[in-house]
């Protein structure tokens, strides 16, 4: 595990912010949430892959 996955979430959040309060200002609350939604999705697949990878690790230190 290195750095690279703490700012590329960093990074999803800062732009699903931004664009967040851009369409929310703009009177678009429904589409403001759906993309909130799939930066949720999206950073939640990107953790999955890690934990996946964590487990694939303990599992050869332990010989299972």
């Amino acid at each position: 595990m290195d750095i690279s996955i703490i700012f590329k979430i960093a990074g999803v959040g800062l732009l699903i912010a931004v664009a967040h309060q851009i369409l929310q200002r703009s009177g678009r609350d429904e589409q403001a949430l759906l993309l909130s939604l799939a930066g949720v999705v999206f950073v939640l697949l990107i953790l999955v892959g890690q934990i996946g990878d964590l487990f694939t690790k303990i599992r050869g230190i332990f010989g299972i």
